[in-house]
């Protein structure tokens, strides 16, 4: 039960992060909107470690985190940017189909669910599948909602670095978190030094917004890479996707954004799912 707790704090955290720099990323460049959170998140992953006081695990514990966080850097890129251009109720639900490439690499390695939690897990990609439809603005059909490629490009990006976070995480979850974190600072802090985005367009309030979206962030990471040290890579990678439900209930109350009726069943669905897994 505990991993179950700490996977789904994940996704509050997550979710919340996600919708604060999505809205931000609306004004300022993707690029300044990485870094800035994924600095701020140093912070917590950071005292962490500090607190914990374990030095550096050895051996092969760089090796996932160097190919793990250009995957993240890669997802969370097009993650903000989809979140910019579509609605988040849509794009987000999407993203969480990350969740499908560490389940096939959990079952490919011998992990086994109990039945009902593979019930939950199928239960729950399907609600994705469903929010992840919205109504073509003609007619009565039904349209690919806008940023739908940046999202599966954001699925694909962090399914891969969950898959890494996990390997990382079963030598030291604090410190698998803060060497993500470090790596992807790095990266990003080059991207931004080579192409000099331009903030002009920032208000006021957008840089402790997008602070808090980073300790919220680095506080997500901390909960998943501790979720992930014990427990299963296809149980905890679904609880954790369960981040849109979040960023679609921030996005309708503060946005006014709404769902199809097919939509908020899948939002249903996916909180199945989540009840399923957690019964298992």
């Amino acid at each position: 039960m505990l991993t179950v707790v700490l996977a789904l704090g994940a996704s509050v955290c997550w979710g919340s992060a996600d919708f604060l720099a999505g809205e931000r990323a609306r004004r300022v460049p993707v690029l300044l909107v990485l870094l800035i959170t994924q600095a701020a998140g140093l912070l917590i992953v950071g005292t962490a470690v500090v607190l914990e006081g374990h030095g550096a695990p050895g051996g092969t514990f760089w090796l996932p985190v160097a190919w793990g966080s250009v995957a993240a850097v890669v997802g969370l890129g097009a993650l903000y940017r989809g979140l910019a251009v579509g609605a988040m109720s849509v794009v987000a639900p999407i993203s969480a189909t990350a969740a499908v490439i560490p389940v096939v690499v959990g079952l490919a390695t011998g992990e086994r669910p109990s039945s009902i939690q593979g019930l939950g897990i199928a239960l729950a990609l399907v609600g994705v599948g469903l929010a992840a439809r919205e109504p073509a603005e003609q007619g009565s059909g039904r349209a690919t909602a806008a940023g739908v490629g940046l999202a599966l490009l954001a699925a694909a990006g962090l399914g891969a670095s969950l898959v890494a976070l996990k390997t990382a995480s079963d030598a030291d979850p604090a410190w698998a978190a803060l060497a993500f974190r470090l790596v992807m600072v790095g990266l990003v802090a080059v991207a931004v030094a080579a192409t000099r985005p331009s903030a002009r367009g920032r208000r006021r309030g957008d840089l402790p917004a997008l602070g808090l979206a980073g300790l919220l962030d680095g506080g997500a990471t901390l909960l998943f890479a501790t979720a992930f040290s014990r427990g299963l890579l296809s149980v905890v990678s679904v609880l954790g996707s369960m981040y849109p439900v979040v960023t679609v209930i921030l996005a309708q109350a503060l946005l006014q954004e709404r769902l199809a009726r097919w939509q908020r069943l899948g939002v249903v669905a996916a909180l199945g799912g989540v009840a399923m897994i957690a019964a298992g």
